[in-house]
């Protein structure tokens, strides 16, 4: 194993304190409890947005701690879930007495401990609603769930979800804002390699010279077929089938169109995929009018990508388009 860190244990607590210091503008910090803050928090009146989860994934989810996003991110270990003490620290830090919606992926661990603290902030005074995002078509059960994963789309419903309580909408609003993005959301992923958990030492799983996963999640767990290595544009066909069938996606639909890096996949890779995916789209009527490209929802060093795609409507293109400023995303502002 080659990583540049020093003690496997202090790499999240370590690589909180280097965002933090890079980007003082946009954030503070807290290193015991460990999670990451809107610089200006709290902000009276607005609804404010929490997520989290295990370690491994950046920018996901501290990158989008800002104006327009998220006001608090709490990471746990490497591909593992924060404990409840500071997701309920971070979740009062924020709340500026509009209540607080808690976004989620659908992982055991995340569900269970995200719940437990919205009980003890409720018991505290604040409200508290909870979106699962829940948009891998790969698998119904996995490693680590029950039902679908929370994969690359978890970046589309905090972008989206955050505009919402940026314009002033109270809870319900934002968390049906939310609700509605993953509902009409879908993604696929791929492997090329394993990554490596610096405390394990050694890749999560192997794949052969000529082989590839489709289906992978984000810790990577299994998908739902491997195969021998294929040309980018069959691989990007086989991966849009499941993902246009699902929904399903229809000739007239407009959509945001999300290719997202793992890690260790070079953008020339990615804009190649993208490439592929618009002309399918086109060739089935599917007009891409809202677009993000880049390792936004990574799996440490893993070789691979997913393919996101959302069906807009006038309203979530409005707040896709409304000024964000975080470390990971930022236009308008």
């Amino acid at each position: 194993m080659k990583k540049i860190i020093n003690d496997p244990k202090d790499v999240v607590t370590e690589s909180v304190a280097g965002f933090g210091a890079a980007h003082p503008d946009l954030v503070t910090i807290s290193l015991d409890p460990v999670y990451i803050l809107r610089v200006d928090e709290p902000v009276k009146g607005k609804v404010a947005l929490v997520s989290g989860g295990g370690g491994g994934h950046e920018p996901l989810h501290g990158g989008f701690v800002g104006f327009g996003m998220l006001d608090a991110a709490v990471p746990g270990p490497i591909f593992t879930s924060p404990t409840p003490d500071p997701i309920l620290a971070a979740t009062i830090a924020v709340d500026g007495g509009a209540g607080v919606l808690h976004i989620v992926k659908n992982y055991t661990g995340d569900v269970l401990n995200f719940e437990t603290a919205a009980d003890l902030a409720a018991a505290e005074g604040i409200d508290v609603r909870t979106v699962i995002v829940d948009d891998d078509v790969a698998v119904k059960d996995s490693t680590w769930t029950a039902g679908r994963r929370g994969v690359a789309g978890t970046v589309l419903v905090e972008k989206i979800a955050g505009a919402a309580a940026e314009r002033g909408d109270d809870l319900d609003a934002v968390a049906a804002v939310a609700t509605k993005v993953n509902a009409q959301t879908r993604t696929l992923g791929i492997a090329l390699t394993a990554p490596t958990v610096p405390h394990a030492g050694e890749p999560s799983f192997t794949l052969d010279e000529d082989e590839i996963e489709i289906g992978i999640g984000i810790h990577g767990e299994p998908g739902r077929e491997r195969i021998k290595l294929e040309p980018a544009d069959a691989i990007v066909d086989r991966m849009l089938e499941p993902i246009l069938e699902d929904l399903p996606f229809a000739s007239g639909d407009s959509v945001l169109l999300f290719v997202n890096g793992m890690g260790g996949t070079p953008l020339v890779e990615l804009y190649i995929m993208f490439r592929r995916a618009a002309e399918v789209l086109a060739a089935q009527g599917i007009t891409v009018t809202r677009t993000l490209v880049g390792n936004f929802v990574t799996s440490l060093e893993m070789q691979g990508a997913s393919i996101t795609v959302l069906k807009l409507d006038d309203e979530l293109t409005g707040l896709w388009d409304a000024p964000v400023q975080t470390a990971a995303l930022r236009w308008g502002r």
